[in-house]
């Protein structure tokens, strides 16, 4: 996936202004984690995501907001998986009333389960207060030219058991870092599936300007 500086730029922007609304309108004085949401609605576009999926414990969150902007600008979908049918009949009357209808599909049950219906995920979110988040990330079909996991809420899982990008090492070139925000974050790239021994390390990065 290459890099769109436009795309990202475009998404961060609108992200910022959505939960702006949504603040002023819940007469709120900030969005919970901010900065996290517009850097990850940010990278998915930026990464021109076709196919972004979130695994989400907690419902519609302001991350649901941000990668379903990201979505809307690629001209992809977000499918976000819940947990329970509950949810999924709370939130659909958020999504409509937001007209993200054609940008969101909203799934529930097993993510492990869920999982296998969706092919080449470019842009993947997982919740790591789902606790089973270790076997479902290894049951993605991710996109084999590259794609980009976001484990979240991981502080807790990076200090008790083997870290993350330990446990999807194999076929695939990967980048992992860790970020200070929230409860924890690692971000994973996936090069394209590798046919040889040899492996190719790149730097990416991401810059933000006031």
């Amino acid at each position: 996936m290459e890099w769109s500086p436009q795309d990202a730029m475009k998404a961060y922007l609108q992200t910022l202004h959505l939960c702006k609304v949504q603040n002023n309108e819940e007469r709120k004085t900030k969005v919970i984690e901010p900065r996290c949401i517009e850097f990850l609605s940010a990278l998915a576009a930026g990464k021109r995501a076709r196919l972004i999926v979130q695994v989400s414990a907690e419902g519609i969150t302001p991350l649901t907001i941000a990668l379903a902007v990201a979505a809307k600008q690629t001209g992809g979908q977000l499918v976000c998986i819940l947990l329970q049918r509950e949810q999924v009949e709370k939130s659909r009357a958020w999504v409509i009333g937001n007209d993200l209808e054609d940008v969101i599909e909203l799934d529930y049950g097993n993510p492990c389960e869920v999982i296998d219906k969706y092919m080449s995920i470019d842009f993947a979110v997982i919740d790591c207060k789902f606790e089973d988040h270790l076997s479902l990330s290894k049951m993605m079909k991710l996109n084999p030219t590259g794609a980009v996991v976001v484990v979240a809420n991981n502080l807790k899982a990076i200090r008790d058991r083997v870290p993350f990008i330990e446990v999807l090492e194999g076929e695939h070139r990967l980048e992992s870092v860790t970020l200070p925000i929230g409860e924890g974050m690692e971000l994973i790239r996936f090069g394209s599936v590798c046919k040889r021994q040899t492996r190719r390390y790149k730097r990416f990065h991401v810059t933000f300007e006031n």
